[in-house]
């Protein structure tokens, strides 16, 4: 009987000690949460090289509202890269600076998250001038806009190059969901994609609603402005068609039913996804994962992009 009880009481024992024990498991992997040993290697390139894109999202979204970036907010996430060139504070109404400024902080978050992940690396010298901007739409327009287009002139201006970033951001993690191992990575991919994804569903619902309204002083229209920076994209980036303007025609919109495209989808209305080197092309403007240049005068940062760049 003794032995019997002995044995009774040693299980329940270990049954009421064994929750605590898993517990401390888990707290003590979230504890180490954010050194990469977590992350399977091969993931490793493939969540750094978004920190590019994040990092511009964040000045462009943080300066455009507020009037200062990064150094002020969270200096700590710049890691002592150099100050972006000619950010600046957009003449914005109150809703948009609103919603704007939520975005800025949405990429402090994500940066924070990549890097709580993996190492990283600091901040890329960006170019987000209002003459870097221009060079964009003029590339756009096949050729020079008179007066050259600021897009910290006005909150049209300022959606309309709005536009350029957050969905070249959201198709790179659409291309590189699949190729992901490890649950970590997928879960923090799956999570910077919604955000991403509705960055630019905002953007886009919001020039939409303007769709018809001429942009001064061009005398064109929003739509076709977003149009013709999807196609220099789809240009740029050599692999066919993976962007699409807020107007298209109606065999390319929804199901073949709608020429409205408020979101940018394939022919199941799924989201299309870009490679890093589409995404390079693209972001240096020069069409060449090879030549830097555009948001990136240096070159972006981190292996993947580093790989191509070449030796001095």
């Amino acid at each position: 009987m003794a032995t019997f009880a002995y044995a009774t009481t040693t299980a329940i024992v270990f049954l009421i000690l064994l929750p605590l024990s898993c517990s401390s498991e888990s707290i003590l992997h979230h504890h180490h949460h954010g050194d990469n040993s977590s992350v399977q290697k091969s993931d490793v390139d493939l969540l750094e090289f978004p920190l590019n894109l994040e990092y511009l999202e964040a000045e462009f979204f943080l300066y455009g509202s507020l009037g200062y970036g990064l150094d002020k907010v969270y200096p700590s996430l710049a890691q002592g890269g150099p100050s972006p060139i000619g950010a600046k504070k957009a003449h914005l109404d109150d809703f948009t600076r609103d919603v704007i400024e939520q975005f800025g902080w949405q990429e402090v978050g994500h940066l924070r998250a990549i890097k709580k992940t993996v190492k990283g690396f600091p901040r890329p010298l960006l170019n987000i001038s209002a003459a870097s901007f221009a060079h964009v739409f003029d590339s756009a327009f096949g050729s020079p806009l008179n007066p050259p287009f600021d897009p910290y002139a006005n909150s049209i201006n300022y959606l309309l190059a709005s536009y350029i970033i957050p969905y070249v951001g959201l198709t790179g993690y659409v291309g590189a969901s699949p190729k992901l191992q490890g649950a970590t990575s997928k879960r923090l991919v799956a999570g910077l994609l919604g955000v991403e994804s509705g960055q630019d569903a905002v953007i886009r619902a919001l020039l939409y609603q303007r769709a018809e309204l001429k942009v001064e002083p061009y005398g064109i229209t929003v739509a076709e402005f977003t149009n013709r920076i999807s196609e220099l994209r789809n240009k740029l980036g050599h692999e066919g068609l993976k962007d699409e303007g807020l107007v298209v025609p109606k065999q390319l919109g929804a199901e073949g039913k709608v020429s409205g495209n408020i979101l940018a989808g394939d022919e199941y209305s799924l989201a299309y996804g870009r490679t890093p080197e589409e995404i390079l092309r693209i972001v240096y403007g020069s069409g060449n994962e090879r030549v830097p240049g555009g948001f990136y005068p240096k070159g972006a940062d981190g292996r993947i992009a580093k790989s191509y760049l070449k030796k001095e």
